[in-house]
Parts: C-alpha cells; sequence; structure tokens
C-alpha cells in the first residue's frame, strides 16, 4: 500500500450528516467524539476531525483540535490498529501540517505526545517537528 495515496474526508457537524462513517465499525467511536468536540469547540473549516481513507478503505484519522488560538493550532492522528506501520501516521501529519499552512501560512502547529521515543515522536520528527 501506498501511504501517499490517502485522502482527508471531512466528519461533517452533525452525527445524521455523517452516514458514511456509520457503516464501519471502526469510525463509530471517532465520529461521536468528534461530533460531541464540535459542540464544545466549533466547527470551522479547516480546522476539524477528518477519517483518512486510502483505497476505498478507512485506514485511521487525523485533525485539528479546533481553530488556532493565538497563532497556534495543534493537531492529532491515529492510524487504525491493521493498518499500522505503513508510514500512513507520517502522511496524515504530513497532509494536516499542509492543510493548515495552505489555510494560513502564518500558524505554528504543535502536537503533543509522550516525551519518550514513540511511533508517534517518529512521524513528527519525519515532519520537522521539533521538541520543546
Amino acid at each position: 500500500m501506498n501511504a501517499a495515496g490517502i485522502t482527508l474526508i471531512p466528519i461533517k457537524e452533525r452525527l445524521e450528516d455523517n452516514s458514511e462513517f456509520m457503516k464501519y465499525p471502526e469510525c463509530m467511536e471517532g465520529l461521536e467524539l468528534s461530533v460531541l468536540y464540535y459542540i464544545r469547540v466549533g466547527y470551522r473549516l479547516p480546522w476539524i476531525g477528518y477519517f483518512v481513507k486510502m483505497n476505498n478503505q478507512y485506514v485511521g484519522s487525523a485533525g485539528f483540535k479546533g481553530m488556532p488560538i493565538d497563532g497556534k493550532v495543534e493537531i492529532a492522528y491515529s492510524t487504525f490498529p491493521a493498518f499500522q506501520k505503513m508510514g500512513i501516521g507520517t502522511e496524515m501529519c504530513r497532509q494536516l501540517v499542509a492543510l493548515a499552512h495552505a489555510t494560513d501560512p502564518a500558524v505554528s502547529i504543535m502536537a503533543r505526545t509522550l516525551m519518550e521515543e514513540n511511533y508517534s515522536t517518529k512521524i513528527l520528527r519525519k515532519n520537522n517537528f521539533v521538541c520543546n
């Protein structure tokens, strides 16, 4: 599989507008949490959550933790277990960074992970993040 061929599919604001995702059990928890999160932080494209599709399969989720505040935005991403260690997380991160900079070239992008070396720290390093 080629992780570069992934597509970010927007999670819409209301649960009833996301019928496509409801067909996939691996999407349900993230879908419900995203819709609840939108109620708290608002829904403003492109600063939302996305499911990630590759070769007609949903392989993970990614998104922004709300709109930029003080010129900073936080990203998050997760690959479904069956699709881990294929470069998908790295590509999800890359696409989120590209989308953020295309929308606001001045925005600073952050991500949170454990301090010790792990898959997420490797993904972030591959996407030119630095640990603070």
